[in-house]
């Protein structure tokens, strides 16, 4: 299990290949990133991503321990960045290792849909315009229902 909150970008390939290939007896590696989009009509000059340090990272391990209390994981890998980023930069990813791909798969769209609607972070978009706090979206509140 590995739970990081960082600044820096990470490299997509070079965690996704050392995830996989630190599972030698699993059967499933399922990876998600999350990327920053770029706003229609009103370009985004830049989202920056608040969090507080220390209790972020407890609720990111409680989310990754609900999970691996639900489905028969490996591992998991969970980093998510805070700070300024531009457009199409990597914001997050997740990977889940499984030794059959249901749970892999499922336990990678929990880990998605709590990361997106229960990590305490806080996004604010700037554009030409001004500057925005991002709403929490009713979709992804109801995405939690299934769980």
């Amino acid at each position: 299990m590995a739970v990081r909150v960082q600044e820096a970008p990470f490299d997509l390939g070079a965690e996704t290949e050392r995830f996989a290939d630190a599972q030698a007896d699993m059967g499933a590696v399922v990876t998600f990133t999350g990327i920053v989009r770029d706003l229609p009509g009103d370009s985004l000059d830049r989202m920056v991503i608040e969090h507080y340090p220390g209790m972020t990272e407890k609720a990111l391990e409680k989310i990754e321990l609900d999970a691996r209390e639900r489905w028969s994981l490996g591992d998991v890998l969970i980093i998510h960045r805070f700070g300024p980023m531009a457009a199409n930069e990597r914001i997050m990813m997740v990977a889940t290792a499984s030794r059959h791909r249901k749970d892999a798969f499922e336990a990678a769209e929990f880990l998605m849909d709590y990361l997106k609607s229960r990590a305490p972070f806080w996004k604010k978009e700037f554009t030409a315009s001004g500057a925005e706090w991002v709403a929490a979206k009713d979709a992804d509140e109801e995405a939690l229902t299934r769980w």
